[in-house]
């Protein structure tokens, strides 16, 4: 059986950190949200699959190649200008047999759901959320599905649409049916319930499952995948470093005297972490990174390449790639107050939900020394922030903050 992976989108809602990259690429523990899942598909017995692909679509290619890294084969299709679910699934029909299952790439499932999922035909994951007016509502009778309704502003259920399905070659004829949603794209639930008029549907609970909608559910995501990972140490360690809990450090990393790292942490290959630093729990740090003295990690993601060198704070903040903060840049994470934290993105006052989140960096963003970075502050990538200078609010891409 193969396994369609949706992977096409751009992630606006994921910006400024998809300004330089496809949202299924975007990092957590390491790995991105698309190998994680293909990880999980690939335990749950799967080994054929096909990408449906769009945005930046190279960036996918080069990671990925045609699957021999991990034992399995990849094919690719390119949605072109995205045109909604169904459209992109629509384009698989003539890479699969009767029976394949689809894939949202953005949401992160467990192995053990895609292997329920995989035995049984004609069947749609669902998950129990607390707010579910963001999803896809699905109306159920016993087991069997009888509608899925978009995104109510009063919900009769908490019980919505997970992204994951087991279809049949059947429909497709009702992909070739489907009309243009309001939004202007052509959508698999519309085709579903147009399934669902003369076919059975079985929906299946849940048990793992992650939505990363906006840059700060990386860190929620994050913290859940760094839990369940095993320390192993491949660097070396000078003397006088202490390691606390389960630390992963990568091969030709370096851990100066005087670092002390409080797991679970995960450090890339070819780091350079110390000397006398504190690596604080949930904190993924990439390739080629440099972590210096006196610096403070915090429950935070930083990409490849990028460093943190010199008497820095970064708490409860996404670093994209490339990037380098001057000495004695600071980034708040806590309100004066203790509320909600809210961010500005693309020019929508967003509440996080977050009593604590720092700042959301994009690539080969630079700052001065003694800078300081607000709370909840979204700045876009190829930004230079000006030393002394306060960054705060919603920062475009290429602009200077002096």
């Amino acid at each position: 059986m193969k396994c369609a992976i949706l992977a096409a989108g751009e992630g606006r809602r994921m910006r400024p950190l998809t300004y330089t990259r496809p949202k299924v690429m975007l990092p957590i523990a390491n790995k991105p949200i698309l190998e994680w899942n293909l990880l999980n598909a690939i335990e749950a017995g799967i080994k054929e699959f096909i990408f449906v692909i769009g945005y930046k679509s190279e960036m996918v290619r080069e990671y990925f190649k045609d699957g021999k890294k991990w034992d399995v084969s990849i094919e690719y299709v390119n949605q072109g200008k995205p045109m909604g679910t169904a459209h992109a699934i629509g384009l698989v029909k003539s890479f699969v047999e009767d029976n394949f299952i689809v894939l949202c790439g953005d949401t992160i499932f467990g192995k053990e759901d895609i292997k329920r999922i995989a035995k049984n035909e004609m069947s749609m994951g669902l998950y129990e959320v607390e707010d579910a007016k963001e999803y896809g509502i699905v109306e159920m009778e016993e087991n069997k599905i009888i509608k899925i309704h978009e995104k109510m502003k009063e919900p009769f259920s908490n019980v919505i649409n997970a992204g994951i399905y087991h279809f049949t070659s059947k429909i497709f004829d009702f992909i070739e049916k489907t009309e243009i949603s309001p939004r202007g794209e052509y959508e698999i639930t519309d085709s579903i319930n147009l399934l669902l008029q003369e076919e059975t549907m079985t929906g299946i609970l849940m048990k793992e499952w992650k939505d990363v909608g906006y840059p700060w559910h990386l860190l929620d995501a994050n913290e859940e995948i760094l839990k369940k990972l095993k320390g192993k140490i491949e660097g070396h360690m000078e003397e006088n470093v202490a390691i606390n809990g389960n630390v992963i450090v990568g091969k030709n990393s370096v851990i100066k005297s005087g670092s002390y790292i409080e797991g679970p942490v995960i450090i890339g290959d070819n780091c350079k972490i110390g000397p006398n630093c504190y690596i604080r729990p949930y904190t993924a740090i990439g390739n080629n990174c440099h972590i210096g003295n006196a610096c403070e990690v915090k429950n935070s993601i930083i990409m490849d390449n990028s460093n943190v060198p010199h008497q820095n704070y970064v708490g409860d903040s996404i670093i994209g790639s490339n990037c380098n903060l001057g000495a004695g840049t600071k980034i708040a994470n806590l309100r004066f107050d203790k509320r909600n934290i809210k961010v500005f993105l693309n020019g929508e006052k967003i509440d996080t939900k977050r009593r604590k989140l720092g700042a959301i960096i994009g690539d080969n963003v630079q700052t001065g020394i003694n800078s300081m970075i607000n709370v909840g502050a979204m700045i876009g990538n190829n930004v230079f922030i000006g030393p002394g200078a306060i960054a705060k609010g919603e920062i475009k891409p290429n602009s200077r903050v002096m």
